[in-house]
């Protein structure tokens, strides 16, 4: 009984099938369905973060970032998923990190001394295994930062004061050719202005040009995906602005090492670009490293620096009351001469100002790593290889600060410990300029608030601002928002009188 049953379903079966579709459909979807589960399958991962499904959850995590900009992806992701999260960049599982403890890991140890970004890219401008910044080879990387750690120090520290004095009273004596009728200057202010980087070299307006065309490049092809560069009109531009900048600085280069074949005394000419120049006629560093070495030199002043005073004039137009505190400082510790090195450690008020506009409007709010060897951060498994964007410009709003999304002194009248505060980064790979940029900082401040008062037009603050937050954030210098009034200090107290 129960044969003929089967047998007869076996029939019904049969029967049905071809009717509804060629029997070598069958297989073939079988074999879809087969093929489907190998593409869809990625091992169950503990960190949240979109779905792998089949493919696409890379390539539209990629993308995101190629439209969005890094930073602005960075904050999406961080926003939608938490602070310790996971996506693909070229198909390569990336941790996006803005969680104090994860960061202070990272950035203590050295398994995650390795930068990433797009090899294709980095080729391009000379940052594969070239300078410092984004050198992606930890023992070349290695050999060529005492370069840089020794002329950022010391010495370096005390001349680059007087440096920043002379060149900041010289811009400003340039701005009084252009007052109005009341005394007061109206200008438009660009982003980014020349500042002399060791006294080593003067840039002009042509190479500060090239300087900015070279970053340009730069963020626009750090994570460009292979196939990018396969297309040459789309990248030929950039890659020509890289060569143009490395041939004004072989020429600045060649202009030094002249300059060194006939000096009397060496030791009296040994700066940073000798240093480099001896380095390799002794065989220890090529000709590439060391235009690439004196590049990464000249542009990290001119573009985040500059950038970064330029935010902090905005704040000190938008908060008159912390300019009174800054110059009731600046009067008491100098007076009316010119600061200097034994200055600095008195200027608290100046340095917290600093400190809080770096915390509240980061030029450079994230850093990008590479897990050299498996980990575990803060019970998440990190396997080596996988890439890591530490989003310090997140954490500096999520933790520790009494006020994290107010402009205020306040947070930083305590002490605030380093893991929550890392502007220039810390341990194997922080920023080597991190001191003379400070240095920098409060030179340049102290001299022109000790000249002008910072104003700008009636709701043309910070916030009203168009803002491009990639690589590093930057304002959008097309924009009408960009420009200041500076008031001499002479006519705001003659005014202040009457």
């Amino acid at each position: 009984m129960i044969l003929e049953t089967l047998n007869l379903m076996h029939c019904n079966i049969t029967s049905v099938v071809p009717e509804v579709m060629p029997t070598a459909t069958v297989p073939i979807l079988l074999l879809v369905c087969f093929l489907f589960l190998i593409w869809n399958y990625e091992e169950i991962s503990s960190i949240p973060g979109p779905g792998f499904c089949m493919g696409i959850g890379p390539l539209i995590s990629h993308g995101r970032f190629l439209w969005m900009g890094v930073g602005n992806a960075c904050n999406y992701y961080n926003k939608m998923y938490g602070e310790f999260m996971r996506v693909w960049i070229s198909g390569e599982e990336t941790l996006i990190i803005s969680k104090s403890s994860s960061i202070f890991h990272v950035m203590k140890h050295g398994q995650y001394s390795c930068r990433f970004g797009s090899k294709l890219g980095l080729q391009c401008i000379g940052m594969h295994e070239n300078g410092i910044i984004f050198n992606n080879n930890p023992a070349l990387w290695k050999e060529i930062r005492p370069f840089f750690t020794k002329a950022l120090s010391g010495p370096g520290l005390v001349r680059m004061i007087a440096i920043c004095v002379e060149s900041t009273k010289n811009h400003l004596d340039r701005l009084e050719n252009v007052t109005n009728g009341l005394g007061n200057i109206n200008v438009h202010i660009h982003a980014k202005f020349p500042i002399a980087m060791n006294g080593e070299f003067c840039l002009k307006n042509a190479v500060v040009l090239k300087i900015q065309n070279y970053f340009d490049a730069w963020q626009a092809l750090l994570l460009k995906p292979d196939i990018f560069f396969k297309i040459s009109w789309l990248y030929k531009k950039y890659e020509k602005s890289a060569k143009d900048l490395k041939e004004a600085i072989e020429i600045l280069i060649e202009q030094k090492r002249q300059r060194l074949s006939t000096v009397e005394k060496l030791e009296e000419c040994m700066d940073f670009a000798s240093q480099l120049i001896f380095a390799q006629s002794r065989g220890d560093l090529t000709g590439e490293n060391v235009n690439q070495c004196v590049l990464e030199m000249m542009i990290a002043a001119p573009d985040t620096l500059s950038v970064t005073l330029f935010f902090m004039l905005v704040l000190i137009a938008e908060h008159p009351k912390v300019e009174e505190d800054m110059m009731k400082e600046i009067q008491a510790v100098i007076g009316d001469r010119d600061i200097q090195s034994n200055d600095m450690s008195n200027l608290r008020v100046v340095e917290n100002f600093i400190n809080e506009s770096m915390r509240y409007q980061p030029v450079v709010d994230l850093v990008m790593r590479k897990a050299l060897q498996d980990d575990v951060i803060d019970g998440y498994p990190v396997k080596s290889g996988t890439n890591i964007i530490l989003n310090i410009g997140r954490m500096h709003k999520l933790e520790f600060f009494p006020k994290p999304n107010e402009f205020t002194l306040e947070n930083f009248e305590k002490n605030v410990p380093s893991r929550y505060f890392q502007p220039f980064g810390f341990g194997p790979r922080g920023c080597v300029g991190k001191f003379i940029a400070m240095v920098m900082m409060k030179a340049i401040l102290v001299t022109l608030l000790r000249r002008y008062r910072v104003q700008t037009p009636k709701g043309r603050g910070l916030k009203n601002i168009q803002k491009s937050n990639d690589l590093s954030m930057h304002p959008n210098e097309r924009q009408p928002l960009l420009e200041m009034f500076f008031m001499p200090r002479r006519n705001v107290d003659k005014c202040q009188d009457d």
